[in-house]
């Protein structure tokens, strides 16, 4: 069965902005590739596929854990108009771990990045949202306990 999280990837128009997005939640680059050719297009189920494959990686994590990104060159690809709609199905929000939620805040707020929302304690977490790239749902959670125990 499944032993741990591996990566999440996400689809964006700018990849600059989420490199630098992600950078300032302490991710660094690891690999950054075009994909293409007949096995991506058949394993990703897409015709003509090309697209720039940027791997991010926290430092020093046991067991790795990554963001990939995806900026595809062709085919077209369509903007979800859903994304950051946190009212419907499917893919909802990523939530990452910070020893310190506020340190956290206040170095985002000083490269101008703005939570969503107010900080709020829940289920042992100091928790909260913000925009990410291509407006997905970045969480940041700080743990108040250890998991597992109650605080």
């Amino acid at each position: 069965m499944i032993s741990n999280f591996d990566h999440v990837t996400l689809a964006v128009t700018n990849l600059e902005e989420a490199i630098r997005f992600f950078g300032l939640l302490g991710f660094e680059l690891a690999r950054s590739v075009v994909i293409s050719g007949e096995a991506m297009d058949e394993y990703m189920g897409a015709s003509g596929l090309e697209a720039d494959h940027v791997t991010l990686v926290i430092p020093e994590a046991h067991p790795r854990q990554e963001v990939q990104l995806l900026r595809y060159h062709r085919p077209p690809v369509a903007v979800d108009e859903g994304s950051g709609n946190l009212l419907r199905t499917g893919f909802n929000h990523v939530c990452f771990r910070v020893p310190n939620l506020d340190l956290v805040l206040d170095a985002l707020a000083e490269a101008g990045v703005k939570p969503r929302n107010e900080p709020m304690v829940f289920q042992d977490r100091k928790l909260v949202f913000l925009n990410g790239p291509s407006n997905v749902v970045v969480e940041l959670a700080e743990w108040l306990s250890s998991p597992g125990e109650s605080a």
